[in-house]
């Protein structure tokens, strides 16, 4: 790697120490402090003053080198000796869901309805730098002049103990910076983040100190920062003009920021947090600046893997900025995600979020759209496997792998309709009605976390709690959406539609013949699978197949929208297929496009491997001519291309064509196949080796052979 000597000295040391980190005792610390302290306080400030208690005493780490002060470790947690259960952070009210849907378990069981980890949200910690602490305490300290209710009450008295166990912890470090001698940094940590920050430093460290404690606070993979380089950006500008900061200096910063992000979650590869550079300004001209390029540049030459670093593509976007993403996309060892401010921003003011808002989006994880500091964390909570329900609406209920019927499916099968149209609106209106089962247990969730995970801290940061006196997870936020993803859209588009035609247009077999060679995984059924395998796909540029996966793709994000949940949120369709492809596949049977059982599925919006075979132009329009404005949630593609073959040039020629036809987010890898096999045999000789999975990037060698054997055999573009 490249850098300054004290930045080489800084990574060295947090490499040793992100694997051997040092135990932590804040879950345990937590435990006991509501069981024993706090024991008799009603709940709320039980939880809020445990929580703050349990933050104070996490430990200092300073080393002379930093300039990033703060560190928190929690991926070696001590074991909790009495757990108390009001802190159960993964708490989920599964009585009460099964009780109102019994079909719930049944629906988990068989991939209809899976759920996901919690966390996927942004938050306007830029509040922090703009306010400081004492600035979001003086709000709520007014608000509780005239609270609106006891809730309200209880809500502002909660952030108050949370952003005051911030300014103790950040005092516990000033402390020990004045005994080490280490007066500068000292003199910063004494101004922020109690004070508003003034300089680029002072903004950086108000970003981390908030960061790790509220990563504490709400420890779940996908809480990203968004707009980093948008929020510090004015501080190192006002810098650059008066002399005080270099922008050889502000890298370094960035670095070691960087690095420090990387080292708490060091073994953790599917952990995101996720950092959106360059956008768009309110009034549509580019945000594109420095800091937007030396953030890409520190973390492709760090070579780590956390944090996320992907890529608002504005509409203006300069030849400079575009050459420097093309070749993140070509040399960043497969981390780059693009992302199109035009189609995004469409997408998010025609499901009703106003444009002043919508241009605030970011990733909220993998790649899940939300809008930065104003939605809750069940941005996304969930995955659905679609040509599953397909199955299921063709067997009439039974599964194709364990042959079991499922006793809360509704409708007979495919030999019970007479045409196509009536056989597809079945298949909607059950896909519809297991989503809505889904996003309503979602409801009942939301309401169980509102008292036991209110989140004080991150809360005081998501627009219009404070103004509402309500924690974001109790109608505070300003968008309360429900997202999941529907995974295997392409393969779903393909089986329909191969049943649209074999089955009903050309007659080229019956619907009990049909499922008989699904049945027998085509055994016995040769020549009707090679039929099956030749009906256009989409992917191959054909105007039929794809206007049916539009139709699909289409419906599908319509049960998605016309929700509402409790507070008037709508569902957010996050097309992303994460590391579900070849789990989901593996649950499938043979399909009517001729695959055979267990072939993991599609990623996102992207055609099956299989369909590509006319060449990434081909499957790249198939692709672009999908509804990507009414993906609310987000719609990502896979696109793997083989290393010779994708040059600079090729790589912004298809760039360029997938934002300027529609598309939404592009990534994929561009590593050899036969460097994924000697990874594979010699994986001591890999380690470093990163690859683009779905929606995050991992060391490969640390993946399931599934996961690997699914990434080596994806289509590569050359």
């Amino acid at each position: 790697m490249s850098g300054t000597p004290r930045i080489k000295a800084i990574f060295e040391a947090s490499q040793k120490n992100g694997l051997n980190q040092p135990v932590s005792t804040f879950l345990n610390d937590l435990h006991q402090l509501g069981r024993t302290t706090f024991h008799g306080l009603e709940k709320w400030e039980k939880l809020a003053r445990s929580m703050a208690g349990a933050l104070e005493k996490q430990p200092l780490y300073i080393d002379k080198n930093d300039r990033v002060i703060g560190r928190i470790y929690h991926l070696n947690a001590c074991p909790v000796e009495d757990p108390d259960p009001d802190f159960d952070y993964h708490k989920r009210p599964d009585q009460q869901i099964s009780a109102r849907f019994p079909e719930y378990e049944e629906l988990l069981a068989y991939q209809l309805a899976g759920r996901t980890g919690l966390g996927h949200i942004t938050w306007a910690w830029n509040e922090l730098l703009r306010l400081g602490t004492r600035g979001l305490k003086a709000q709520c300290e007014k608000a509780l002049e005239n609270p609106k209710d006891e809730t309200a009450e209880q809500f502002y008295k909660g952030v108050l103990i949370l952003l005051t166990a911030l300014e103790n912890w950040n005092r516990q470090h000033v402390a020990l910076l004045e005994d080490m001698g280490m007066n500068e940094m000292a003199a910063i940590c004494k101004k922020v983040p109690e004070h508003p920050a003034d300089t680029f430093h002072e903004a950086v460290q108000v970003f981390f100190i908030q960061h790790i404690f509220v990563m504490r606070e709400n420890p779940f993979g996908g809480n990203g920062p968004g707009r980093l380089d948008y929020y510090l950006w004015p501080y190192l500008e006002k810098d650059l003009q008066h002399g005080r900061c270099t922008l050889e200096q502000a890298r370094e910063l960035i670095d070691e920021l960087f690095i420090r992000l990387n080292e708490r979650i060091y073994a953790a590869d599917g952990w995101v947090e996720a950092i959106v550079v360059g956008g768009s300004f309110p009034d549509g001209r580019s945000a594109v600046n420095p800091l937007s390029g030396i953030m890409i540049e520190s973390i492709s030459e760090l070579n780590i893997t956390h944090p996320s670093v992907y890529v608002r593509m504005p509409e203006d976007v300069t030849p400079e900025f575009l050459q420097l993403c093309v070749k993140y996309i070509k040399d960043g060892t497969n981390r780059a995600q693009s992302l199109s401010d035009k189609t995004i921003i469409r997408a998010l003011t025609e499901t009703g979020v106003p444009y002043y808002d919508a241009v605030e989006y970011t990733c909220g994880g993998c790649m899940e759209i939300g809008i930065q500091g104003m939605t809750s964390d069940f941005l996304f909570n969930g995955w659905h496997n679609i040509p599953k329900i397909v199955e299921l609406c063709v067997t009439g209920g039974r599964c194709l792998k364990t042959g079991n019927r499922l006793r809360f499916f509704h409708g007979g099968g495919l030999s019970q309709y007479r045409d196509f149209e009536l056989f597809y609106q079945a298949f909607i209106d059950e896909t519809s009605r297991i989503l809505n089962v889904f996003f309503d247990a979602q409801d009942i969730y939301s309401a169980e976390a509102a008292i036991s995970r209110p989140s004080y801290l991150i809360s005081a940061m998501v627009r219009d709690c404070i103004l509402r006196g309500r924690n974001m997870h109790d109608g505070g936020a300003r968008y309360h959406d429900y997202g999941s993803a529907p995974i295997g859209l392409p393969n779903a588009a393909d089986y329909l539609f191969a049943i649209k035609k074999a089955v009903f247009d050309e007659k080229i077999c019956s619907p009990d013949d049909l499922i008989k060679a699904l049945q027998a995984n085509f055994s016995g059924f040769e020549p009707l699978r090679k039929k099956l395998l030749a009906i256009a796909k989409y992917g191959q540029e054909n105007t039929e197949a794809d206007q049916f996966a539009a139709r699909l793709f289409s419906d599908i994000s319509k049960i998605y929208t016309s929700y509402r949940n409790r507070f008037g949120g709508r569902g957010k369709i996050v097309i992303l297929t994460f590391v579900w492809s070849p789990e989901a596949g593996k649950m499938m049977g043979a399909t009517a496009d001729g695959h055979l059982a267990g072939k993991p599925v599609a990623h996102g919006v992207t055609p099956q491997s299989s369909s590509m075979g006319r060449g990434i132009t081909a499957a790249m329009n198939s692709c672009t001519a999908m509804p990507f404005h009414m993906f609310n949630g987000g719609a990502s593609t896979m696109w793997d291309l083989d290393p010779a073959w994708a040059t600079e040039p090729v790589i912004q020629s298809l760039l360029l064509t997938f934002f300027a036809n529609g598309g939404q987010i592009y990534q994929g890898n561009t590593t050899d196949v036969a460097q994924l096999l000697s990874a594979q045999e010699k994986p001591d000789e890999h380690h470093n080796l990163i690859v683009r999975v779905g929606g995050y990037s991992a060391r490969f060698v640390n993946l399931n052979k599934d996961l690997q054997n699914e990434i080596i055999t994806r289509m590569r573009h050359h």
